[in-house]
């Protein structure tokens, strides 16, 4: 019994992590066709979600399952900052532009170059370009980058006067002294005991002061 339930639980538990795939993972995964190569098309801004909804209807319509494989849209996991609450959304990192996965021929570039609101491929002249395995591991690296870690929209500026929200010097206010954008962090100058101490910080461990 105590196997069986064991197999049971694993099941389960297989189950679960099959049920939430992450798009980062992917696109990484090899192709069906090893012949299909990841192209860039553009698409009217703001109907990249109706583009690739379009486009996987159509692989279905025609029959192209061996021919087109996955249509992504990169984006990236980015957290505001509201009234001391973070809320975190995903935005486009290349709007008006969706990658498709295909192994290209005239029928194919017809397919995908009528889809409705796709306005053709980038590459030189007729001649779609398809990514380097380089240009394709940026992409799917920056995504999954993104998702674990994801970026604060929120600017500060030298002399702004910000409210620590988290760690020990929770609800003191001080005066931005250094912003580092690449890492996210700002040193912040707090009056301690009498005396300017620079305290350096999160972006999520600060919020501007209204």
């Amino acid at each position: 019994m105590q196997d069986e339930e064991k197999n049971q639980n694993a099941g389960g538990t297989a189950t679960g992590e099959e049920a939430q795939p992450t798009g980062a993972e992917s696109p990484a995964e090899p192709p069906k066709n090893p012949n299909m190569k990841w192209y860039i098309i553009h698409a009217y801004s703001g109907f990249e979600r109706k583009v690739k909804e379009s486009l996987e209807s159509r692989v279905q319509a025609f029959g192209l399952q061996d021919k087109i494989g996955k249509v992504l849209i990169p984006t990236e996991s980015v957290t505001e900052v509201r009234g001391g609450k973070k809320y975190t959304s995903e935005r486009m990192f290349y709007p008006g532009y969706v990658l498709v996965e295909m192994d290209m021929d005239d029928h194919v570039w017809h397919v995908v170059k009528a889809t409705p609101r796709v306005t053709g491929f980038v590459g030189t002249g007729q001649q779609p370009t398809p990514l380097s395995d380089e240009e394709v591991g940026h992409i799917v690296y920056k995504v999954a980058d993104s998702r674990e870690k994801p970026k604060l929209k929120v600017k500060f500026e030298k002399n702004e006067t910000v409210r620590i929200s988290e760690g020990p010097f929770a609800t003191f206010t001080g005066i931005v002294d250094e912003v580092n954008e690449d890492r996210e962090t700002v040193k912040v100058m707090v009056t301690i005991f009498g005396r300017s101490t620079p305290v350096e910080l999160e972006f999520g461990q600060v919020e501007k002061v209204a």
